[in-house]
């Protein structure tokens, strides 16, 4: 009944996307939506050199917005274009272009840079491919790359934070007076931030939700996603966690992520749990490249993740109030733990300083800090490690609370990582303590 008299549905979509629209229109019945063909590719102008508002002839839909009741349109802009930013664009962008509550056009800051002989935003929105964080995969054309930050997140309704959290406090000093007034946020920021003055860890969505003020809401999606693989469309899970004003709303933020034949998006309420074992996890994988380089095996390898996982359990109850046991399990728990400790530039670089290390010998504080520095340049050209981050405040945190006896398999990772700690003692740390 949405659709105009003279309109069929054969003409405007195929199956599966009538049928979640359908199931859209189910949920939220105050929305009206009117659908036009998809302009093709080759008579879209878009613009080359970031995003304006003559960049609309891109959209795949449009609204009647006089129908809407109380709720508005959304509107989502991507924080980050680096590989797994790009990797989640291509989740974000279809549906943006199937869901009747969302619009088309999705905007994607891009930290400009230059590429050959080009500047990275251009060579997205002409090619639709990140060629320098994630090359060989195409992004959908609804998916804008924007380098300047104000016109990326004008009037947004939902921000989607992928980048590194260093960016964080400048970034959000020049977005909260230009997004929409009920804007929210989710991370997929997998670090954390500490404390110098109280020695606590702190977690990056509530130094969102500070920085971005008015009431801002940031919840979390972290799972067992490598970018590469998000992108081929292999199918993967993750976990949604957030506490936003109402269930629907929750709901409604979930079928943006989600897509039922290879992203599928589990929600939680455990926003501390979810976002503490994102951030943690990384910390094991750099055993577990310490561990494949110094050729200890598979059976070391598992023993290393039991024990990571009690830890991480550890960790939470130390320092976050209200963490599920079952989050855990999810796939932002030990999904995604199995995921890094195989995968991932965590375990990758760590493999490669454990080989150098052992070659160099005993190595004092500083020759360590350069020698992660050389890898993650040599290795990740141009994206940034967490695990070490991590490592470093987690330890702090820890030695701070009097409970590094509780933590031995974190305190021996910190000490190969930063210390002169021989790489095969990572064995020493392989053990649960008895409290």
């Amino acid at each position: 009944s949405f659709l105009p008299a003279a309109t069929t549905m054969s003409t405007l979509w195929s199956v599966s996307s009538c049928r979640r629209s359908l199931q859209c229109l189910h949920r939220y019945p105050s929305y009206h939506v009117k659908r036009t063909l998809r302009v093709k590719a080759d008579v879209v102008n878009r613009p080359i050199f970031g995003c304006t508002s003559h960049s609309r002839t891109i959209q795949t839909k449009s609204i009647n917005k006089g129908s809407l009741s109380h709720q508005a349109i959304e509107k989502v802009c991507i924080l980050g274009s680096g590989n797994f930013g790009s990797a989640m664009s291509t989740i974000i962008g279809k549906n943006a272009s199937s869901l009747p509550f969302v619009d088309s056009q999705v905007n994607m800051w891009v930290y400009e840079e230059d590429f050959g002989n080009r500047k990275l935003s251009e060579i997205i929105n002409t090619e639709h491919e990140n060629r320098k964080y994630l090359p060989g995969y195409k992004l959908p054309e609804n998916v804008v790359a924007c380098p300047d930050l104000g016109t990326a997140c004008k009037d947004a309704t939902l921000l989607v934070f992928v980048l590194p959290h260093s960016f964080l406090p400048h970034l959000l000093d020049n977005i909260r007076n230009v997004v929409g007034p009920s804007c929210r946020g989710v991370s997929l920021i997998k670090g954390m931030d500490f404390d110098p003055v109280q020695k606590r860890p702190i977690r990056l969505s509530q130094m969102i939700e500070k920085g971005m003020g008015r009431d801002f809401q940031c919840g979390v999606m972290m799972g067992a996603n490598v970018a590469k693989e998000v992108a081929a469309g292999q199918l993967c899970e993750s976990t949604l966690a957030t506490r936003f004003k109402s269930p629907d709303l929750d709901e409604q933020t979930r079928l943006i992520f989600h897509r039922d034949e290879s992203f599928r998006v589990q929600h939680s309420y455990d926003v501390a749990g979810a976002e503490a074992c994102g951030a943690l996890k990384n910390i094991y994988a750099l055993g577990a490249g310490f561990v494949d380089g110094a050729g200890l095996g598979g059976n070391t390898k598992a023993s290393l993740l039991r024990v990571g996982l009690h830890e991480m359990k550890q960790f939470c109850r130390t320092f976050f109030h209200g963490v599920e046991d079952s989050t855990f399990t999810e796939s932002c728990g030990v999904a995604d733990l199995i995921t890094t400790c195989y995968g991932g530039r965590n375990r990758l670089c760590a493999e490669e300083f454990a080989k150098r290390k052992h070659l160099m010998g005993a190595i004092d504080s500083d020759s360590c800090h350069a020698l992660w520095n050389q890898i993650e340049e040599e290795l990740l050209k141009g994206q940034k490690l967490q695990g070490t981050h991590t490592t470093l405040d987690a330890y702090a945190a820890i030695e701070n609370e009097n409970a590094l006896r509780d933590f031995p398999l974190l305190k021996t990772i910190y000490g190969i990582a930063f210390d002169s700690q021989p790489v095969k003692t990572i064995v020493d740390g392989i053990r649960v303590t008895n409290r």
